[in-house]
């Protein structure tokens, strides 16, 4: 590839994180705990070189031509010779808009203009790779911060330097006030940690909220339901909006007491393409669906609702038969996106 650092092979292997349960003590990683926002949009590395700039995913794909107002911005305000790790994101009215984040990746040449001027991408700092030409995936968190505070110093939006706080009180305050702008909660780093691509060695925290979906569908036998397929009532119709995880043992026993086969005139069809439902399988272009007499099932959810869908698993927490399905709507403030 032309311009490529003569150190590093590139897509650069970017570093991931896994997910725990509840926000770590101060003291949980190397050198402390260093809390950040988990943003919701796309993970991208910017790499600018001498004759170009360059928008790797997570998953090492070019991106480039997607955010060319970012890279507009990033070759005005990023010198050569530097690898900045981030996230590409969209604001709309204050809250992060994942939606018209992926609108962007599923156009047209054609209809890209258009989406670039109505809805403008940001990208949000929060790691350096390369500085002048150097590695400094050999340096700790708290140096490659200061180097990467330093370059952001006289950046402005649409580049931002995430915001970062080695404090728990401040860590848990983002945690349960951020949500409300899109934010997904929090990633935790070890200030004395080196970047290693690839590994795991950061941790995440979702927020999550307990929602009431109907269970109209499962994935697998009906007296040993597999998965939850959740719906919610959209635009006075009942529309697949996700599904739970992989149900073990004793909940997918004591779900199978409470489901009965469907009645004639179901709403939905009983298979389904796989995609279209975040994804049952990605070995597979469709998946089967065991229809079911409508239940109200509780579950959790993180804050990724997107459209009319969650773009993550849910998880199952118990059946509600006492309510009514026609009861559960969309919840208000996931409806308006606020």
């Amino acid at each position: 590839m032309k311009g490529k650092p003569s150190d590093m092979g590139l897509p650069v292997a970017l570093a991931l994180a896994r997910a725990v349960p509840r926000i770590p003590a101060a003291d949980a990683l190397p050198g402390g705990c260093v809390y950040e926002p988990k943003w919701d949009g796309y993970r991208v590395a910017i790499v600018r070189t001498e004759q170009e700039t360059i928008f790797w995913s997570r998953q090492g794909k070019d991106l480039t031509r997607y955010f060319p107002d970012l890279a507009a911005t990033a070759e005005e305000h990023i010198p050569p010779g530097f690898i900045i790790d981030g996230e590409a994101v969209i604001w709309t009215d204050g809250r992060l808009d994942f939606e018209s984040l992926q609108r962007r990746l599923t156009s047209s040449k054609r209809n890209l203009p258009a989406l670039v001027s109505e809805r403008p991408a940001s990208f949000v700092a929060f790691d350096l790779l390369q500085a002048a030409g150097t590695d400094t995936r050999g340096l700790v968190l708290q140096d490659r911060r200061e180097l990467l505070a330093e370059l952001a110093s006289w950046w402005e939006p649409p580049l931002d330097l995430s915001p970062i706080t080695a404090d728990l009180a401040t860590a848990t305050r983002w945690f349960e006030t951020m949500p409300s702008t899109g934010i997904e909660g929090l990633v935790v780093k070890g200030a004395a940690q080196e970047y290693q691509g690839g590994e795991r060695q950061w941790l995440k925290v979702k927020h999550r909220e307990t929602f009431d979906v109907v269970c109209a569908a499962v994935i697998g036998p009906i007296n040993r339901p597999e998965m939850v397929v959740a719906g919610l009532h959209i635009e006075g119709e009942l529309r697949i909006v996700g599904r739970s995880s992989l149900l073990k043992g004793q909940p997918s026993r004591t779900l199978a007491t409470h489901l009965r086969p469907a009645a004639p005139g179901h709403p939905w069809p009983t298979e389904v393409k796989s995609g279209a439902i975040d994804r049952f399988n990605s070995t597979s272009p469709t998946t089967a669906l065991t229809l079911v007499k409508p239940l109200v099932v509780e579950v959790s959810a993180d804050t990724a609702f997107s459209g009319s869908s969650f773009r993550h698993a849910l998880r199952y927490l118990r059946a509600r038969p006492e309510l009514d399905p026609a009861d559960v709507v969309l919840p208000g403030h996931l409806l308006r996106g606020t």
